[in-house]
């Protein structure tokens, strides 16, 4: 065996990263099977870092999945003979050879075989269409204390709610900016031809190489900051998670690569937003997770707003989330494996908050930043919505659906918007809310069962407009009818309902 630095991110021939997957494969050691072995419970659990319902459920079993989740994901001391019989094609040895594990030293409280103790996670991972494997830094639980600065993450919440929220159009070539140990450029794998990944850390490239090979997609990897790995060329799609958290600028706060992008504020975010048109082809999407600052009294609206002056790009862009700056500092202090009540949590805790009321600022916003470059010469579109409610996964689809609707909008006119036959989805329900006894409805709703979820409110005039809206007529012609019901004049009638109907074909309840 040949040990590799504990620090190195694991690495392998393409032949050995071809023996590991078929013995993982063979093994079982999938999502789902995972699912069979923990149970509902342990596995919730798991996703919480709180293992001990995973080891108890474990603990007897003899399954080859199961000695991987305990060495790999669990981080235990586990038997090379296990090991072997698991991965017959790569052996003890061959992990050890990956950069994967290493030989572990007899304790009083284990077996005097030769054994074998994980310097990196590495767990399946899948969507509704893949299973795939996935390699990163160990986990503060299994280290016991807090995280390196230079810690590259794993699968995270982050992570897979962008992952859940990309549109996933059939193109040519993407870009996964800030790509980490490369969980998006997998996802793209599966509708890309070409994927462009990059990153300023050369520890989370040295994963995502890893995780690219074991994983048999081909990735061009670029090391650098931002969009400075390719300037002058331009994508189809570009994702990305930034390391858009608010950080205080004080030496004694750590700065974790994985989520600092070294600027003050929400510098990062802003920044990308107003350069992503650089590298947007004609039609190209891009889709990006974001934090913004917010003073006392200011609408999130406006300042991101701002951002998107001059661009020339559409947007779309969805709050998801606000905290005030103890929820924010409480989180962020924590998160690198620093515990409530010690005093090392209150001295960051005390940074956070110091750092935001030098500065005036009183919540944090988080949300959903999509944005496109026009193929047409037209005025762009912007879209800002407060949505804090669940929504489908994978949102990809509505999203993707949303700025077709969109941009559909933007490109035609109110006249042709109602000479538009339109029609309703089947996800789209009607409630009618009043009192019993009474002839009409307190609140007419629409609600929608698939995408985003959203709930709009209705007028009768609007009611009765979607209700007649069977694909055969147009909203011009079923608008003219209830002006005769109503003996209301027509313009006026039509006047009042543009702005809903928009909303309504915008967001998806017409189509």
């Amino acid at each position: 065996m040949t040990s590799r630095s504990e620090h190195a991110a694991p690495a392998g021939t393409a032949e050995q990263l071809e023996d590991l997957r078929a013995d993982l494969a063979q093994a079982r050691f999938t999502t789902g099977h995972l699912g069979e072995l923990l149970g509902a419970v342990a596995s919730a659990a798991l996703h919480r870092d709180q293992p001990l319902p995973a080891l108890r459920a474990l603990e007897r079993s003899d399954d080859p999945a199961a000695s991987l989740v305990r060495l790999l994901v669990l981080g235990l001391v586990e038997p090379e003979a296990h090991l072997e019989a698991a991965l017959p094609r790569t052996g003890a040895s061959g992990l050890v050879d990956l950069g994967i594990a290493r030989s572990a030293a007899p304790t009083a409280s284990a077996s005097s075989a030769p054994s074998l103790r994980a310097i990196c996670d590495l767990r399946p991972y899948g969507d509704e269409r893949h299973d795939w494997w996935l390699a990163s830094d160990l986990s503060e639980t299994v280290l016991g204390h807090a995280l390196p600065t230079d810690h590259v993450l794993g699968i995270g919440g982050a992570s897979t709610t962008l992952a859940s929220w990309t549109p996933r159009p059939r193109v040519a070539r993407a870009l996964d900016l800030g790509t980490g140990c490369g969980v998006q450029a997998l996802h793209l794998s599966g509708h890309v031809d070409r994927i462009v990944a990059t990153d300023l850390s050369s520890r989370a490239l040295g994963y995502a190489r890893f995780n690219a090979g074991l994983n048999g997609v081909d990735l061009d990897l670029r090391q650098g900051s931002l969009l400075e790995p390719v300037s002058g060329e331009t994508f189809d799609l570009v994702v990305s998670n930034p390391p858009f958290v608010i950080t205080p600028r004080r030496p004694d706060v750590p700065l974790f690569d994985y989520r600092d992008g070294g600027a003050a504020g929400d510098t990062i975010v802003a920044g990308l937003v107003r350069d992503l048109a650089s590298v947007l082809a004609p039609g190209g999407i891009a889709q990006l997770l974001g934090n913004w600052e917010l003073g006392s009294g200011e609408e999130w609206s406006d300042r991101v707003g701002g951002w998107l002056d001059g661009t020339g790009l559409d947007a779309w862009v969805i709050q998801r989330e606000t905290q005030d700056t103890a929820e924010y500092a409480e989180t962020w202090a924590r998160d690198g494996g620093h515990r409530p009540g010690t005093a090392e949590f209150d001295d960051l805790y005390a940074a956070w908050l110091d750092d935001f009321a030098a500065r005036g600022i009183d919540r944090i916003g988080f949300g959903i930043i999509t944005l496109q470059r026009p193929v047409t010469d037209r005025e762009p579109f912007l879209a800002l919505k407060d949505w804090a409610t669940p929504v489908a996964h994978p949102s990809g689809p509505a999203v993707l659906a949303g700025l077709a609707a969109r941009t559909w909008l933007a490109e035609h006119t109110d006249d042709e918007l109602l000479e538009t036959p339109w029609s309703v989805p089947d996800d789209v329900t009607e409630e009618r809310i009043g009192r019993p006894g009474d002839p009409d409805p307190m609140v007419i709703q629409l609600r929608q069962g698939a995408g985003l979820r959203r709930t709009v409110r209705l007028d009768t005039i609007a009611a009765g407009l979607v209700g007649a809206s069977d694909g055969d007529l147009t909203a011009r012609q079923i608008l003219s009818g209830i002006a005769v019901l109503t003996d209301q004049p027509v313009a006026d009638l039509t006047a009042g309902v543009l702005p809903l109907l928009r909303e309504l074909v915008a967001d998806g309840f017409l189509r």
